[in-house]
């Protein structure tokens, strides 16, 4: 029998209020997406401005995070042509993204979440999904 420890809503609204702080700040706004240890989404919050098609893209994100348990910005790195991994991008049904701006989320070191972000640049979205952790870290202590 295993023990899963995962996110839960109040856990992803501390994440999803730490990354629109950031997106305010520096005027993006962003489509945020929580998802469990699964990759199965928890709670989803389009800033108003978020961009239409950010939606499955941030939800995406946060997926490939929690589920491969790999930063998206990890995977960017290995896809290119020539790699071995080149071409993951295409696997789960093209749900893997290789954009930054997903992180996975962990307590004790053990991945219970990601967070996925979408509507601004690569750099933008991870500095939102950091600050997202960041957040929730600061919350937990």
């Amino acid at each position: 029998m295993l023990t899963i420890n995962r996110i839960d809503l109040s856990d992803a609204r501390i994440l999803i209020e730490g990354a629109a702080a950031k997106a305010r700040e520096i005027g993006v706004p962003m489509c945020i997406a929580v998802v469990d240890e699964s990759g199965t989404l928890v709670a989803f919050e389009r800033m108003d401005g978020g961009k239409v098609t950010s939606v499955t893209i941030a939800q995406d994100k946060a997926f490939t995070a929690a589920a491969a348990r790999k930063a998206t910005h990890e995977y960017n790195a290995a896809n290119v042509p020539g790699n071995l991994a080149f071409g993951i991008h295409t696997e789960v049904g093209g749900r893997l993204s290789t954009v930054g701006g997903g992180l996975p989320v962990l307590v004790d070191g053990e991945v219970v979440g990601g967070i996925g972000l979408s509507s601004g640049t690569p750099q933008q979205d991870m500095d939102c999904a950091q600050a997202g952790i960041d957040h929730f870290v600061s919350k937990r202590q």
